[in-house]
């Protein structure tokens, strides 16, 4: 078994795109438009994912390479639910710092990562994003040790 992609459908590409890479920091490996069917994928991935895996089948998408398919159908439509599957995991080198992006780009920490090592933020369409530390968690710092939880996650 061989796991591939999650798929999250997205309401605004270019809303969704600025959160998942300037925010979270994944690169767009892969889009495809399909006319007839009136959509948009765009797969990411991370980074430190992307030179472990070559790509040999012809799609663009390098084989086994962990993606998360952003699924935008051209057509509006309202979604609901965007926690009934979960959530999505990234491990970054610095949690404090990537949690200061996304606050600076007037993103909502939802838990803060007051033990240095996990927090969550929501995307714009709702799905929540668990960050974690790589390595041993980093010491408690402020604004993050004694930020209260905003929301759910």
């Amino acid at each position: 078994m061989q796991y591939l992609h999650t798929m999250v459908r997205v309401t605004d590409i270019d809303a969704s795109l600025r959160f998942y890479c300037e925010g979270l920091g994944l690169k767009e490996v892969r889009r495809f438009d399909n006319e007839k069917g009136r959509f948009t994928l765009v797969f990411l991935a991370a980074p430190d994912d992307m030179d472990k895996f070559t790509i040999n089948d012809g799609d663009g998408v390098p084989d086994g390479l962990p993606c998360v398919e952003l699924t935008y159908n051209w057509d509006p439509e309202a979604y609901s639910g965007g926690r009934n599957f979960g959530h999505l995991a990234y491990r970054f080198e610095n949690v404090y710092a990537v949690c200061e992006r996304l606050m600076d780009m007037g993103y909502v920490i939802n838990r803060p990562p007051r033990d240095g090592h996990m927090a969550f933020v929501r995307s714009p369409d709702g799905i929540s994003i668990e960050l974690l530390q790589r390595g041993p968690h980093l010491e408690p710092q402020e604004p993050w040790a004694s930020m209260e939880n905003t929301g759910a996650w």
